[in-house]
């Protein structure tokens, strides 16, 4: 017992004020195969974070590359039919839970459980949520207590958050999930109120579709993957700057790749695996500067917002990089768009008659069918990486 205390005790101390972002927390939220894991690892992260029990394997793979994993519990979510009145279906969480602690507490692997993920979302009032994830906290905690245990949470403003100042003993850390700019100066609001648990940002992005500025048919406008670097250089900047001891580390959403909004809006890589200037940052964040640069997509444009059926539209960027080759494809605008980062279908390509594409520009023929559209740009170089973009357009 006093190795298992010592090891909790080891994972609750805060860090130094010089150096609040413990280094031993360095990573990335993932959902990905091997091959993403084991870039995960070559890029200078020391730890993973899986969203649930179907990730088990990872604390395998993980183990052979000296990751440590932030493990996933799932807990039934109210907004898709969980009934938090249900003493049965609440039982039946419970022993299950029980169950994948028992088997896995002893995961050479294993950092820390995380005990559900905005389970709170879609509710007016968020404390019965935080009251489940507290009390299956305590079930953990019983059953293992050498491994500090997380709730995540959404960011729905200070207010929001203030109950979990004094709700949720048996949790160690708090997880929250931030985007675009919502991030600098965490610690000191969620202090204002009252929360002084540690915290990690267990979902660290840029702007969200659901922040980003919007054409005048409503499509949002998704930055470039220079953007979004930009973007993770800024708050580990920032983060060495303000040296806040509360924030002991970041999670950035999401290493592997998803449909939401559009199939580049959160990953940090490409569907097959290829790494990005997001990759780029973070490796350089973890202190891996990579040897070799990944394009970079300095601006882009397009003709005009709206085109005539069949009418000529035009494309062209600014990219950088040894040896360009830039694929120009057309899709559909999402349609079927689901809430609380639920994976979404990917809208078909659509074949449009192509006059002219090279790396740095396009001309092509408007689909025929009026609609809303989006350009996707993927620039590769020589160095096997990528630099993405997507220009929004309307055909009426």
């Amino acid at each position: 017992m006093p190795g298992k205390l010592a090891l909790l005790l080891a994972a609750l101390a805060l860090p130094a004020a010089a150096d609040a972002v413990d280094a031993s927390w360095q990573g990335a939220t993932f959902a990905g195969d091997k091959a993403a894991l084991q870039k995960l690892a070559a890029a200078g992260a020391k730890v993973v974070r899986v969203y649930g029990e179907s990730d088990a394997w990872v604390l395998d793979e993980a183990a052979k590359l000296g990751l440590g994993v932030v493990m996933g519990l799932d807990v039934g979510l109210p907004r898709r039919g969980f009934n938090l009145d249900d003493a049965s279906a609440r039982a039946r969480q419970e022993e299950r839970i029980a169950a994948f602690v028992r088997r896995h507490r002893r995961h050479p692997a294993l950092k820390a459980w995380a005990i559900g993920n905005e389970v709170e979302h879609e509710m007016p009032d968020p404390l019965p949520a935080w009251r489940e994830v507290e009390r299956l906290a305590a079930v953990v905690k019983a059953l293992d207590g050498a491994h500090p245990t997380m709730m995540v949470v959404a960011d729905g403003g200070a207010e929001r958050l203030r109950p979990l100042a004094t709700c949720c003993a048996h949790v160690d850390f708090l997880g929250i999930n931030l985007y675009a700019d919502a991030v600098f100066g965490i610690g000191e609001r969620l202090r204002a109120v009252g929360v002084d648990k540690p915290v990690f940002v267990t979902e660290l992005g840029p702007l969200g579709q659901w922040q980003a500025g919007r054409k005048p048919w409503g499509a949002p406008v998704e930055l470039t993957s220079r953007q979004k670097a930009d973007y993770f250089r800024r708050v580990y900047a920032d983060a060495a700057k303000r040296a806040d001891p509360q924030v002991r580390g970041f999670f950035p959403f999401l290493w592997g790749a998803k449909q939401e909004q559009t199939a580049t809006w959160h990953g940090l890589l490409l569907a097959d695996g290829t790494l990005t200037e997001m990759t780029d940052a973070l490796a350089a964040a973890w202190g891996r500067p990579p040897a070799q640069a990944a394009p970079t997509i300095l601006g882009i444009g397009i003709a005009a917002d709206e085109f005539a059926p069949g009418g000529e539209v035009s494309s062209t960027i600014d990219a950088r990089g040894d040896g360009l080759e830039t694929a120009w494809q057309v899709r559909r605008e999402a349609s079927q768009l689901l809430g609380g980062g639920d994976v979404e279908p990917v809208p078909a390509a659509v074949g449009v008659e192509m006059l002219h594409a090279d790396a740095l520009a396009v001309r092509f023929r408007a689909p025929a069918e009026p609609g809303a559209y989006r350009l996707f740009i993927t620039v590769r170089d020589k160095s096997g990486k990528a630099a993405t973009a997507n220009l929004p357009f309307l055909v009426r």
